[in-house]
């Protein structure tokens, strides 16, 4: 009796552990996301974040600018016409790394098409953090770092946060929190707003 419960104390331990390690913990992320958690539902622009219940502003079209890591401008308001997916993330950020291979899926489906523009904003200017990230993990994501304030409607107070702006400039989708951006949904979901 005294054994098996040191045996179910042990496992439990050891389960805390490597839930609480941050590398275990994305990696836990990420196989979740590969049996089919974390799916963001994309099937009609929103006008409110489940998440947080914020009204979402689509009535008037926000506009950021960032600069790349080589010194280039991109202001959002030049991008309309194109669909625009942003995402918001930081180097420390866990779930945020988490769900980066999701992004890479969607982005190498769309990179060669000219009417859809990605933007992957680390959010406090950690340009060598965001290198040594990207290199390691063998990405190719276009990273862009803040050049102005960003509009409240993009960006609360959680990251990460993913904005997916139609041709006009105006939100789409918002979705705050971890999500996998690889799925057929989130590129149909594009297409959409590309064929619009």
């Amino acid at each position: 009796m005294m054994k098996k419960n040191y045996w179910r104390y042990l496992i439990y331990i050891v389960l805390v552990a490597l839930i609480a390690w941050p590398t275990s913990r994305i990696f836990f992320q990420q196989q979740l996301m590969k049996i089919g958690f974390f799916q963001p539902k994309l099937e009609q622009p929103a006008y409110t974040t489940e998440e947080t219940s914020t009204p979402v502003d689509s009535t008037s079209s926000d506009k950021a600018s960032f600069i790349t890591e080589s010194g280039n401008t991109i202001n959002t308001e030049d991008l309309k016409g194109k669909v625009v997916f942003i995402n918001f993330w930081a180097t420390w950020c866990g779930p945020c790394i988490a769900e980066m291979p999701s992004i890479q899926v969607l982005y190498n489906k769309f990179k060669d098409n000219s009417n859809v523009e990605f933007l992957i904003v680390e959010i406090d200017n950690n340009i060598a953090g965001a290198n040594e990230f990207i290199a390691k993990q063998k990405l190719d994501l276009p990273i862009v770092y803040p050049n102005s304030n960003i509009p409240q409607s993009w960006l609360e107070n959680a990251i990460p946060t993913t904005v997916i702006l139609g041709k006009d400039g105006m939100i789409a989708e918002r979705k705050q929190g971890m999500y996998d951006y690889s799925g057929k949904g989130v590129q149909d979901f594009i297409q959409s707003l590309i064929d619009q």
